[in-house]
């Protein structure tokens, strides 16, 4: 059955705006045309449906989706589009706080490019005196348990930088931010490295969907930083 124009998308996109149609609808736009007896919205349902909802379609590489019954490569790849280009504006858009102060401060500079993601990704930001971004670099990336990262990769950047001091970020996909004892023990490691070097790792701070730990905090023995979910 087809829709009646005021139920279509497109005409509730221009009458209701963006916030007041559902997931399926937006998609639904971004795909448009269905399939033979299943119109847009139906084929955006049954795509959520088959990769966990909107979560799961933001993870998603262009040949999952194009296997889904409906969808072809074009439309495939404008959805991975869509949610890329959304992503960036995401994170180029919002204030970033050029000066840390806690591990919540780190989430919300580096959360918007790590969210979604399907394996471990490994930041080290170096700071001055004041606690002021002076470098921010990405140094490995992992799978979805573990990423293998050299002291040497971390610190590298750091002295060409002239730093005071570092943090080292990374995610955990599975949502869990609780350390793993590979986490520690790196962590433990990077310290000791900074230490010859003279430059001091302050912080090693884990971040995922279930919130954020602070590994200074959690070897000094205080509760675990859950600091929340991710930044707004």
């Amino acid at each position: 059955m087809s829709e009646s124009p005021s139920e279509r998308p497109r005409e509730r996109l221009w009458s209701q705006g963006k916030d007041r149609i559902s997931d399926a609808e937006l998609l639904a736009l971004i795909l448009g045309t269905g399939r033979p007896g299943r119109d847009a919205t139906a084929v955006a349902y049954d795509v959520l449906a088959a990769v966990g909802g909107v979560p799961g379609l933001a993870r998603a590489w262009p040949h999952e989706l194009a296997s889904i019954d409906g969808l072809g490569r074009a439309q495939a790849a404008r959805v991975v589009a869509a949610l890329a280009l959304g992503a960036r504006a995401v994170d180029r858009t919002r204030t970033r706080l050029d000066v840390l102060h806690c591990a919540d401060d780190v989430r919300f500079r580096l959360w918007p490019r790590l969210a979604g993601l399907e394996h471990e990704v490994f930041y080290v930001v170096g700071i001055d005196a004041r606690n002021t971004v002076m470098i921010e670099a990405e140094v490995g990336r992992g799978h979805l348990t573990a990423v293998d990262v050299h002291p040497r990769e971390v610190f590298r950047p750091l002295v060409r930088a002239g730093v005071a001091a570092a943090v080292c970020v990374h995610n955990h996909p599975s949502g869990d931010p609780t350390p793993s004892e590979p986490d520690l023990a790196l962590t433990q490691r990077l310290r000791a490295g900074g230490e010859l070097l003279g430059i001091p790792v302050i912080d090693h701070v884990i971040l995922a969907d279930g919130g954020t730990v602070s590994i200074a905090e959690w070897l000094a023995g205080q509760p675990a930083a859950a600091h929340g979910g991710p930044a707004a």
